[in-house]
């Protein structure tokens, strides 16, 4: 298939949107490790979305196919760091729906990221990975994509 794609950055009104794309892809990582790992509700992912995106904590580009339908979406926020010389840009979620991935369309996605990242003065973009080996060929992809590993694991704890 040759579907042209086309990135958009987000505004609120595609909140409801892209929060369904955000249960997809946690659907999918839950499914994939066999660990309730994340809690989703839809309307207070929207609300939450819209939050961040009037509130300019995030930004968020939507890749499209020639019929206007939402196919794929990374999010953006910017981070400090000393070890990473300053602010830096960091992806929270990258998602493309099963049936537009090998088809270029995380590739736009992230170059749109690298583009708006340059425009900041960031000095890097960071990404974590879902836990592998369930997740190697997105490690793949990204390593396709120019990252690297710089080591550890992320980590968390609930307060």
């Amino acid at each position: 298939m040759n579907t042209q794609f086309t990135i958009q950055r987000a505004s609120e009104t595609d909140a409801g949107e892209i929060a369904v794309m955000v249960g997809e892809l946690l659907t999918e990582i839950m499914r994939r490790i066999d660990v309730r790992a994340f809690n989703f509700d839809l309307p207070a992912t929207v609300a939450r979305l819209r939050d961040f995106l009037a509130k300019q904590h995030y930004v968020v580009f939507v890749a499209y196919d020639g019929l206007h339908n939402a196919v794929g979406f990374v999010a953006l926020y910017e981070s400090y760091a000393l070890y990473a010389e300053g602010a830096f840009g960091t992806i929270p979620e990258l998602y493309v729906r099963p049936a537009y991935r090998s088809r270029q369309v995380g590739f736009k996605l992230i170059s749109r990221a690298k583009a708006f990242g340059a425009t900041k003065g960031w000095k890097r973009l960071e990404v974590t990975t879902p836990p592998l080996p369930q997740f190697d060929r997105t490690l793949g992809f990204y390593r396709r994509e120019g990252f690297s590993i710089s080591g550890g694991r992320k980590l968390k704890l609930d307060l």
